[in-house]
């Protein structure tokens, strides 16, 4: 870490999560080494642009933090193949996204010296600029080391989140608690605007919005039962 606070960030998945988070760490001061090439590189040159595309090996040679964003499935992997080419670093912030997973997964970087952390922002990503407003008004699960658990609550809030700690156990917990609201959520407004398409509105989604917003605002600050439909 340089003496200033400020790190070289490398960022591993070019996806919708990954450019995000490196874009708000760079506005927050740090320095951006590279990001692995993706599907869609026009829209990461549009949110990060001149940050050289180089690949993992590469990227965690030149960083002092990693920023791991892959997809869960490839996440385990990633890490493990990474530390078979003696690729992490003593002393090296190596951060991953995933909900369902703490620091255990990150056990192969760790043995190779680095410091693992798990930091997941409870936002469902666009992988555009709007995602940094809705960072800063959102909580993120954070999992670390006791001893270095200030530096993933500090990143967190580099992010613009608010920190909740989340033990190593209860990840499994959180994650089905996220996807449960997350699928449920979109499974739902899929189902309404598809019956409101139905009968002829053209646009169910921007019909539907305030209604769903709002009660979905009442339904998390009073978990009461659901509201009466205004007409009864």
């Amino acid at each position: 870490m340089r003496r200033d606070g400020r790190l070289g960030v490398g960022i591993i998945g070019a996806g919708r999560v990954g450019p995000v988070i490196g874009a708000a760490l760079a506005g927050a001061g740090h320095a951006l080494t590279g990001i692995t090439s993706g599907s869609d590189d026009e829209r990461v040159e549009a949110i990060l642009p001149g940050v050289p595309v180089l690949d993992a090996l590469e990227v965690v040679r030149r960083s002092e933090l990693v920023i791991v964003a892959v997809p869960r499935a490839e996440l385990a992997g990633l890490v493990a193949g990474l530390a078979d080419l003696e690729a992490w670093q003593i002393g090296q912030l190596v951060l991953h996204t995933d909900a369902a997973h703490g620091i255990e997964v990150l056990r192969p970087a760790a043995e190779r010296g680095a410091i693992p952390l798990a930091v997941h922002p409870a936002i469902a990503f666009t992988g555009t600029s709007m995602d940094l407003r809705q960072l800063a008004a959102s909580y993120a699960a954070v999992t670390a080391p006791a001893a270095v658990l200030p530096i993933a609550q500090a990143l967190a809030v580099e992010l613009g989140c608010e920190p909740v700690v989340v033990a190593e156990e209860d990840r499994a917990a959180y994650a089905e608690a996220i996807e449960t609201a997350s699928e449920f959520s979109r499974q739902i407004v899929r189902q309404a605007t598809g019956i409101l398409r139905g009968i002829g509105f053209d646009n169910p989604g921007g019909y539907l919005s305030a209604l769903v917003r709002s009660t979905v605002d009442h339904a998390l600050t009073e978990g009461d039962p659901p509201l009466t439909p205004p007409d009864e």
